[in-house]
């Protein structure tokens, strides 16, 4: 899996396994990462590296998170997406103050960490988000096209909104309450089926017969697979 135009995501936290397994992920989505256990170190890192979004922990030793991302804000166009504990709502609301552009409360999915960096791609450096190709899919948002496997798709304005959602969050189960609002713009009021009807759509034109691609959790909505 990767994403095109080359984007730097610079990771900090002073858990190794973490910081291993989100570095790992984010290689395979395509991105081009580099480490730092600690503050201090994240700041001289991303002085050389200029990563568009940096993903930082709050608790850490030494300098916090917090402390780091006013610093880090300073130094140029770069995004950052906190890291907190669970019910610590003080140390998010001081994140957001000081210029924090997301947070996320561990612990947190990887599929969704994905969609929040590409989310704030979208916001702060949308040339990058122009040609985005992400497994077999390449999205191309300049011209409202998706290509599967090398071959564009005819899709209607809504089914090429609803594929790129489930492509974006690619690992993660979205309702169809969520669906309904990100696509159409309208909270869940007895339109649900519209959504079964769409999937369903989608599924013929990828050919997932089997429904291994586009996959129905029972309950819970729908989850877009690429392993």
């Amino acid at each position: 899996m990767r994403t095109t135009k080359n984007i730097k995501i610079l990771l900090v936290d002073d858990e190794l396994s973490i910081l291993q397994f989100l570095e790992l992920g984010l290689i395979e989505e395509g991105f081009e990462v580099r480490t730092a256990q600690d503050g201090a170190s994240a700041i001289d890192l991303a002085k050389d590296f200029e990563p568009h979004v940096v993903i930082l922990d709050v608790m850490m030793p030494g300098m916090s998170g917090i402390e780091a991302c006013k610093i880090l804000k300073k130094l140029g166009n770069l995004a950052v997406i906190m890291l907190t504990a669970k019910g610590d709502e003080e140390d998010r609301m001081k994140g957001l103050d000081l210029g924090a552009d997301d947070y996320m409360v561990k612990p947190f999915s990887f599929g969704e960490l994905v969609a929040r960096i590409h989310a704030r791609i979208r916001n702060q450096f949308p040339i990058l988000s122009e040609n985005i190709a992400i497994g077999p899919f390449e999205i191309d948002d300049r011209r409202r096209e998706i290509r599967f496997n090398e071959t564009g798709l005819k899709l209607s304005p809504t089914e090429y909104e609803l594929l790129r959602l489930l492509v974006i969050n690619h690992g993660m189960v979205l309702s169809k309450a969520t669906i309904l609002k990100k696509v159409w713009g309208y909270d869940a009021g007895g339109e649900e089926n519209i959504v079964e009807v769409y999937i369903r759509l989608l599924r013929e034109k990828l050919h997932d017969h089997k429904r291994t691609l586009i996959r129905t959790i029972r309950g819970a909505g729908y989850r877009l697979d690429l392993a």
